[in-house]
């Protein structure tokens, strides 16, 4: 066991939030029942370049399973697929209207969550909490 017990702390709070906001539950909460709607996520954060192999490697799946997310995506009329005009074989992953809308949703929803659990804090509390926990996660991508 890890001696630090902030770090400890930090674990046991991670794992609470893993399994009480994962995508799916947020998803469910938010009426969004597919997983063609963790596509979104992975085509907002991809700033206009992203692939199957994009949201495979985002959403840590292999790429038969990617490519069947990005099918219901694709399906369910939130993404389209555009040809890449350098190379015919790669197809960009755009999102439609209708998935714009959808993420927009998705924002509100979760924003209104998150919202609600911290109701009753302090300004200053608000803005510490965002700030160190934007610290960690960046810390956590390099």
């Amino acid at each position: 066991m890890y001696e630090d017990k902030y770090v400890a702390a930090v674990e046991r709070a991670m794992v609470a939030i893993r399994r009480r906001q994962s995508r799916r539950v947020l998803a469910r909460q938010q009426g969004a029942v597919g997983p063609e709607y963790e596509v979104l996520d992975v085509i907002e954060g991809g700033g206009g370049s992203v692939t199957v192999s994009t949201v495979a490697q985002a959403l840590s799946v292999d790429q038969p399973r990617a490519s069947r997310m990005v099918a219901a995506a694709v399906a369910a009329g939130l993404v389209r697929r555009e040809a890449d005009q350098a190379d015919g074989r790669k197809a960009w992953l755009v999102l439609t209207e209708a998935g714009r809308a959808a993420l927009e949703q998705a924002h509100r929803a979760r924003q209104a969550a998150f919202a609600a659990v911290m109701e009753g804090w302090p300004e200053e509390d608000r803005a510490e909490f965002a700030r160190l926990l934007t610290r960690f996660v960046e810390g956590m991508s390099g």
